[in-house]
């Protein structure tokens, strides 16, 4: 009989409850199965010995035998060092010591034969050792450190009460004894033939404690493919329980609303990605599945116009649609973008956010619950238990990352039937990415920009330039074009002595002096009020500099602004330049965007400022952002526990995540219910871990 892998930690021999304690708190292990899944995160190869005249100055760790022929100590600033010299018969080299001298001397003989292993330095033209791990021939082969050894992860905290790599180490392999090494299988006979797959039970020994390095491959090949298929399985399940279980508004036709714009009022012909996109949205809305599908686009790519069209395909089978934006400014620029549109169609909307006066309130929540209001354009105030609809069809989410789950939620309450739901982008995800986190939702990729759209030139200057930078927006505002000049903080920290808004504005006043010029200025602890005024001061053209913080990242359009300049560009990260650079290049003329920075820079930021000099490709900019941060940043706290992996990478494991979800969708589509014979195990598995919670907790 197999051990119980959900006993609790305090059971194992060699554990007790003080070290059981210690376990829970530092590493997350609670049961057997959590100790099993503690997977070292590097090896030692200790299968390969080096003679001295093969070492390499790289400072690796190496293992050699040899014999030591003689020792000496060595003054130096404070007491002496023990230094021994060792050979084999290729060379010599020095073996060192600064504490522990007297018992090294008694314990160690000359001229016998031992194992040494540890970092070689270069030093005073010759290799030494400094304390390296030594061991008699015979004691080496006895241990199980011949062969490859797991290096767990650990902490400070329990270095210091002595739970050291080699405790973690037995007490791994005192588990391995009580367990006799089985486990229960994991995967279907089908998949492990087809991937030819090493067994649970070997794919487990072999990453605790590998005979080799091939095996080691093997072993994290078949538990890599496992953590990624079972979260590949739970999103791609949860998809179609959704679309089975959850039915949504049927949109039957598409009729007079969509037509007379699609026929009169389209402001431009669309393309071939936006007719795309448009077809799979309105496929999902004549099924009658509710749809739930991630439109992205990246910055300038159309989606506002294939939202739209989605609304009116919801207004034509005499529904209600809704459309929520993360901030004031973003909100009030999508009502003004629809408006005209709706004029033209007769539609009845309305913008509803935080500063909505009363009075006004109380119009739009009756017309919305009477139906009169069809389209209802705001913030998270859409989201008040006061904001009722006579029948909401379709709500889309714009920039949805910023919205928690619980707030998404509640726009499903607003009905009998929860309405489609369509959440929006400018953010480009890796597809890695996408696959991973928004793997339950249908996702729709415009990837073409409109035609006549200039690509924005970006290049990198340093502070020393800024002279040259000022009279180059002279010519640009000379030509009638205006300029965005965005700053990362709004006052000066002593920490970052980086060039602050405050200071910026009164540089740029003394370089462009009124009335000559007029300056903007916007950032996040302006009143709402005061923010609005001063954008439609840019908006309208009455201002041609614009001084911001990041406030205007998201959506601002203003066709006439062609140059973006981002001060101190290094303080930024990848996702947020690209954001910021997408505010120009909006209108028919060449536009630039200058990232300043100082000459002292990481090389993380180097790297970020070259990926956007060479490329305006929002997916490649969000793959090199991916390599960079590593997913839990991009996703910020409300979606990292989706990634919480335990072996699996999705930036490096990226082809075995395409592997796991096609194996996955194989499995589902040919046996939604995994109740055949062949998924038994599979089925079994994923019950466990739905019962399990804390074991799997990398699945979200």
């Amino acid at each position: 009989m197999s051990v119980n892998l959900q006993t609790p930690i305090d059971y194992l021999k060699g554990v007790g409850p003080n070290r059981a304690d210690l376990l829970r708190k530092e590493l997350n292990i609670h049961t057997y199965q959590d100790l099993l899944n503690l997977f070292p995160n590097r090896y030692i190869d200790r299968t390969r010995f080096y003679k001295i005249n093969e070492l390499q100055n790289n400072s690796a760790e190496v293992q050699i035998i040899g014999k030591i022929t003689g020792f000496k100590e060595v003054a130096q600033k404070r007491g002496k060092r023990l230094v021994a010299m060792f050979q084999d018969d290729t060379g010599s080299m020095e073996l060192v010591w600064f504490r522990g001298q007297k018992w090294i001397r008694e314990r160690l003989k000359l001229n016998t034969p031992y194992v040494i292993f540890g970092k070689t330095n270069w030093f005073g033209g010759k290799f030494n050792m400094p304390h390296p791990d030594i061991e008699t021939i015979d004691e080496h082969k006895r241990g199980l450190s011949s062969g490859i050894q797991p290096l767990y992860p650990s902490t400070e905290k329990l270095s210091n009460k002595g739970i050291n790599n080699r405790v973690l180490s037995k007490i791994v392999q005192q588990l391995f004894l009580e367990s006799k090494g089985r486990f229960v299988e994991t995967l279907s006979p089908n998949i492990l033939s087809e991937l030819k797959l090493t067994s649970k039970s070997d794919a487990l020994l072999n990453i605790h404690f590998p005979k080799s390095q091939e095996l080691l491959a093997k072993a994290q090949y078949r538990l890599k493919f496992e953590e990624l298929f079972y979260i590949q399985l739970q999103l791609i399940l949860k998809n179609l329980i959704h679309k089975s279980k959850i039915k949504g508004f049927e949109f039957e036709q598409v009729g007079r609303y969509f037509n007379t714009f699609f026929n009169n009022y389209l402001p431009f012909e669309l393309t071939g990605a936006q007719k795309r996109v448009l077809k799979e949205i309105r496929a999902d809305l004549g099924s009658n599945a509710q749809m739930n599908r991630l439109l992205q686009g990246d910055v300038g790519s159309g989606k506002t116009i294939v939202a739209f069209m989605s609304m009116l395909m919801a207004l034509d089978n005499g529904f209600q649609a809704c459309l929520m934006a993360p901030t004031e400014i973003l909100s009030i620029q999508h009502f003004n973008g629809l408006l005209e549109w709706c004029n033209h169609l007769n539609i009845n909307i309305k913008l509803l956010t935080g500063s909505t006066k009363t009075s006004e309130r109380k119009i739009i929540h009756k017309a919305l619950e009477n139906g009169e209001l069809q389209i209802l354009v705001g913030t998270h105030a859409l989201l008040e238990d006061k904001v009722k609809f006579k029948n909401l069809g379709l709500a889309i989410i714009d920039e949805q990352h910023r919205f928690g789950v619980k707030q998404r939620s509640k726009l499903w309450k607003k009905n009998t039937l929860p309405p489609n739901i369509m959440v929006m982008t400018a953010t480009p995800i890796p597809r890695t990415l996408a696959m991973s986190v928004y793997g339950d939702l249908d996702i729709s990729v415009i990837d073409e920009l409109p035609p006549g759209r200039k690509s924005i030139k970006t290049v990198h200057r340093y502070d020393s330039n800024r002279l040259n930078v000022f009279r180059f927006i002279r010519d640009e505002i000379a030509k009638g074009r205006q300029i965005y000049i965005v700053y990362p903080l709004i006052q000066e920290s002593e920490a970052l002595d980086y060039k602050d808004l405050m200071d910026g504005y009164a540089s740029i006043e003394r370089d462009f002096p009124k009335p000559e010029y007029q300056i903007s200025i916007v950032h996040g602890k302006m009143k709402p009020a005061d923010k609005d005024y001063e954008m439609q001061r840019f908006i309208k053209g009455e201002t041609q500099i614009m001084v911001a913080t990041t406030v205007i990242e998201v959506g601002v359009n203003v066709p006439n602004a062609s140059v973006m300049i981002i001060e101190s560009a290094e303080r930024f990260g990848l996702s947020q330049l690209h954001q910021l650079r997408g505010r120009v290049g909006r209108g028919a003329e060449q536009s630039y965007c200058i990232l300043m920075t100082s000459h002292k820079l990481s090389n993380d930021s180097k790297t970020r400022l070259e990926t956007m000099v060479r490329t305006n490709d929002g997916f490649e900019v969000a793959d090199v952002d991916l390599k960079l941060r590593g997913p839990g940043d991009i996703m910020g706290t409300q979606q990292s526990g989706v990634l919480n992996l335990r072996i699996a990478d999705i930036v490096k494991d990226k082809a075995i995540l395409q592997q796991a979800r096609f194996y996955a969708k194989k499995v589902l589509y040919a046996d939604p219910s995994l109740g055949n014979a062949e998924n038994e195990t599979i089925l079994n598995t994923y019950k466990a871990m739905s019962k399990y919670k804390n074991i799997w907790n990398y699945i979200s």
